[in-house]
């Protein structure tokens, strides 16, 4: 049996009278487009699609209320390694990690997205005992401030949450230790399950898909239903396509074309591209520290397709381009 994917095409004014709010809002649209894994098969208006999928993509998504009323979100990242790709060594000491996380709060970060495990390509797996010692001295420093942990490991997430972060954000999507699962479930926090091919070691190691948008689609469908499946709330679930973790050049461009088509989970969506290695690909080659212009036009390119939070190493810089792109639209967003 051919499955169908419906991708909605967004737009940012009323349409026409059959148009419906994208995902609660304050997006609509009244046409998707039909995928297979044969092609497209064009466009059918909002009415026609089929219930379930409709349902998906227009129920409201109140789980990131609590931050701010204004989307998209933005999550300023804080990584307290040594060796990550873009930040590494910036905020080993605990002081400065700990004063970057006020400043990008105050320059609008909604969440501040604290990782003390590289996870860049080729990265070994931190001990964790390790990375439990990185983050130990920041807690402190960070309490008041809406932190979620960037950990695969259930005793860096359970230290986390008992120290004040309020989300997990878990780049295996709760597959690599065997214990996260059910302890997110028991704690009832907002978890971040995000696509990934591989492992950090092996993951740009020849990555295949038969269709990028398809497979990471299909994939995230999956783990949602496992968490939910294995106690997770599931308006406590973002998705997270995992841009540039297992995936070329062309996968990316694939995920990020057909971005809206996530809509059709059902839940949040998290777009994280900031300063990755396909903008030099796409420009000039430039080293991370030149890759602000291309980050600012991945982020806006997210806030087109509807998604709910945007993970960004330059706060401030895209909180400008945010506000100058709510400007721009015909009604407020």
């Amino acid at each position: 049996m051919v499955r169908r994917y419906y991708r909605p095409i967004i737009t940012h004014a009323e349409g026409n009278k059959g148009s419906l709010a994208l995902a609660g809002g304050p997006f609509l649209f009244s046409r998707c487009e039909v995928l297979t894994r044969s092609g497209s098969e064009g466009f059918v208006d909002a009415a026609d699609v089929p219930d379930a999928w409709r349902l998906r993509l227009t129920r409201p998504r109140p789980l990131l209320a609590r931050f701010a009323q204004v989307l998209p979100l933005m999550m300023g990242v804080l990584n307290i390694t040594p060796d990550s790709f873009s930040d590494g060594g910036r905020h080993v000491a605990p002081n400065a990690a700990i004063a970057a996380a006020h400043a990008m709060h105050a320059a609008g970060a909604a969440i501040i997205d604290v990782g003390a495990e590289s996870t860049r390509p080729g990265a070994p797996e931190l001990p964790v005992g390790d990375e439990l010692a990185r983050l130990a001295p920041l807690w402190s420093g960070l309490a008041g401030l809406p932190v979620s942990i960037d950990t695969r490991k259930a005793a860096v997430m359970a230290a986390a949450l008992d120290a004040g972060a309020v989300i997990v954000n878990d780049v295996s999507a709760l597959g690599h230790d065997p214990h996260a699962l059910a302890l997110v479930a028991a704690r009832g926090c907002p978890v971040i399950l995000m696509h990934h091919q591989g492992t950090p070691e092996t993951m740009q190691t020849a990555p295949h898909y038969d269709n990028a948008l398809l497979d990471v689609f299909d994939w995230l469908e999956g783990r949602i239903a496992a968490a939910v499946a294995g106690g997770v709330a599931a308006d406590a679930i973002i998705a997270d396509p995992g841009i540039g973790f297992g995936k070329g050049l062309a996968h990316n461009l694939a995920l990020l074309q057909g971005l809206s088509l996530l809509h059709g989970l059902g839940v949040p969506i998290l777009l994280g591209a900031s300063r990755k290695s396909l903008i030099a690909r796409i420009s000039a080659g430039e080293p991370v520290e030149q890759r602000l212009p291309g980050s600012l036009a991945l982020a806006l390119a997210g806030a087109n397709a509807g998604v709910q939070l945007i993970r960004v190493h330059d706060v401030a810089e895209t909180s400008q381009a945010l506000k100058l792109w709510r400007a721009c639209l015909p009604v407020p967003a």
